[in-house]
C-alpha cells in the first residue's frame, strides 16, 4: 500500500516497521504508535511535473526498503502538501525522477525546501530531476545543469574523476568500469561551477550518446567532459545528482546500490 503521506500519516513508511502488536508491562496489548512522530530520516518525493517515467513507483519502493541497510527509516510520498507539514523532520530529501517541480510546488512549497536545505537539509536527484526545472533559479544554481537529450539503455565506460577517488558513493571501483543505464546528456557542464565536485564521467566514444528520438531534435552530446554524478557543497550544503534511476534495471547492481546507499548517508551527514 503506498498511500501519501498526506493521507492520515499512516503510512510513513514502506518498510514492516510496525508490523507487530506490542505488549503493555499489564499484559494488555499494546497498539503501536503510528503517530507523526514516528516518521523516518529520509523523504523520497516522486511527484512529476512533466513526463512521468514508468517505472518512478517502483523506484520509490526499491529506495524505501534500503531501510534496514541505511539504517534509517525512509518514507514515500507524492504530496506537496508533506512538503509544508512534514519536510522539517527529515534530514534526506531524494527526488525520485521529480521533473518540472514549478508544476506541481507552488512558491511557497519550493521555498519551504530552500530554507530547509540552507539550514543543512541534504538533496539526493535521481536521473530526470534534472529535467525542466530552469524555471526554478534555485534549484537550477544548486544543480548547475538542466536536460538536453539522453541515449538509449547502453553499456558505457564510467570514469572515476581522480580528486573523487576516496568519495564513498564511488570509491572501491577503481579508476573506471564498465556500467548499462540511459545517459543523459546535459545543457552544459558542471566541471568548475562553484562548489561543484564531480564523481563520474561517461566516456562518449563507447556508446552512442544521443538516441535518435534527439538527433531529429538537435540534442548534442556533451563530449569528453560528460558529468553523469557530482555533489554541490556551496555554503556547507549537501547536493548529489546522478544520472542513475531511469528504472529499477539502472540501480538494482553492486555500484548501483552501493551508490545511492552511500548518497543517501552522506547527505545525511553521517559522518559528522
Amino acid at each position: 500500500m503506498m498511500k501519501t503521506l498526506s493521507q492520515n500519516f499512516l503510512c510513513l513508511s514502506l518498510v514492516a516497521f510496525f508490523s507487530s502488536s506490542l505488549v503493555a508491562h499489564d499484559g494488555q496489548t499494546e497498539k503501536p504508535d503510528r503517530s507523526p512522530r514516528n516518521i523516518g530520516s529520509v523523504l523520497v518525493f516522486g511527484g512529476t511535473g512533466w513526463y512521468r517515467h514508468p517505472e518512478t513507483a517502483a523506484i520509490s519502493g526499491w529506495l524505501a526498503r534500503l531501510s534496514d541497510e541505511l539504517g534509517m527509516q525512509v518514507d514515500v510520498t507524492e504530496s506537496p502538501k508533506d512538503i509544508m507539514q512534514l519536510l522539517d523532520r527529515y534530514d534526506v530529501l531524494i527526488l525520485n525522477n521529480s521533473n518540472e517541480l514549478v508544476q506541481i510546488l507552488n512558491d511557497e512549497q519550493r521555498k519551504k525546501i530552500e530554507d530547509w536545505y540552507n539550514e543543512g537539509g541534504g538533496i539526493v536527484a535521481l536521473h530526470a530531476a534534472l529535467v525542466r526545472q530552469t524555471e526554478w533559479d534555485w534549484f537550477t544554481t544548486l544543480a548547475g545543469c538542466d536536460f538536453n537529450s539522453d541515449s538509449e539503455f547502453l553499456e558505457a565506460r564510467v570514469i572515476v574523476d581522480p580528486e573523487a577517488m576516496d568519495h564513498p558513493t564511488v570509491e572501491g571501483f577503481g579508476e573506471s568500469f564498465l556500467y548499462t543505464a540511459d545517459w543523459t546528456n546535459h545543457d552544459r557542464t558542471v566541471t568548475g561551477q562553484p562548489g561543484v565536485q564531480v564523481l563520474l564521467r561517461v566516456d562518449e566514444s563507447t556508446f552512442e550518446p544521443v538516441r535518435e528520438f534527439f538527433q531529429e531534435r538537435g540534442g548534442k552530446p556533451m563530449g569528453e567532459d560528460h558529468p553523469i554524478s557530482w555533489i554541490n557543497t556551496l555554503n556547507d550544503g549537501r547536493f548529489f545528482y546522478t544520472d542513475l534511476g531511469h528504472d529499477i534495471q539502472s540501480l538494482e547492481t553492486e555500484f548501483g546500490r552501493h551508490h545511492i546507499l552511500e548518497a543517501i548517508r552522506w547527505a545525511a551527514r553521517e559522518e559528522e
